[in-house]
């Protein structure tokens, strides 16, 4: 499945073999324009992966003055924050922040932020929302636009379909872990690893 999450990513990212970026992934494209707009605008951003090489492989179609990507720990993303201009809207700073999702997810704020983008689904919504949060704290007095991309017909549908359909049910049914994953059927697992027809263009 984490293989399959790549594909969804990009190419490059499943493969790793350093090949080209550029024009070979629509979520990748899609982040690059929202991006551009919200720069244009004077706004700021956090863009949130599960995977520290999608970090790196996002940056690369990014302007060089405006991503900064955090490590993969805590204190790391910690460190870069500062340059990010964290909690003081209008410090000097990049405009992008690209962070982990678990070392961005905790212990940050990061309230000059006015967008939020997980480019990847992660299995535990709880997760996601910790991570939000992190422009969510006592001081953000703006409006947070947060995005959630999704590559349709592929498994990454089907886990924001799961996701979004047991929120409700969160703490009872996926509580603070991702241990449901474990507990589906043959035919769910099936289901979710099967690529729609309707995801499949034509040359």
């Amino acid at each position: 499945m984490m293989k399959l999450k790549q594909v969804c990513n990009h190419p490059a990212h499943f493969l790793g073999d350093g090949s080209s970026v550029a024009g070979r992934s629509g979520k990748v494209s899609r982040l690059v324009e929202v991006l551009e707009e919200a720069v244009a605008e004077g706004d700021r951003s956090l863009v949130f992966t599960q995977f520290t090489q999608m970090g790196t492989c996002s940056s690369a179609t990014c302007a060089d003055d405006w991503a900064v990507r955090s490590s993969g720990s805590t204190a790391g993303a910690e460190e870069e924050a500062g340059r990010h201009g964290r909690a003081v809207p209008g410090t000097e700073g990049a405009p992008v922040f690209l962070l982990s999702l678990k070392a961005g997810g905790t212990g940050l704020n990061l309230t000059a932020a006015t967008n939020v983008v997980h480019f990847d689904r992660w299995w535990n919504p709880a997760v996601e929302d910790q991570a939000t949060d992190r422009a969510f704290r006592i001081g953000q007095h703006r409006n947070v636009q947060v995005r959630k991309f999704v590559c349709g017909g592929t498994l990454e549908e089907r886990i924001d379909t799961m996701i979004e359909a047991k929120r409700a049910l969160a703490d009872r049914i996926v509580g603070s872990g991702e241990g449901w994953i474990t507990e589906l059927s043959t035919e769910q697992l099936r289901e979710i690893v099967a690529l729609s027809a309707d995801a499949v263009g034509e040359d």
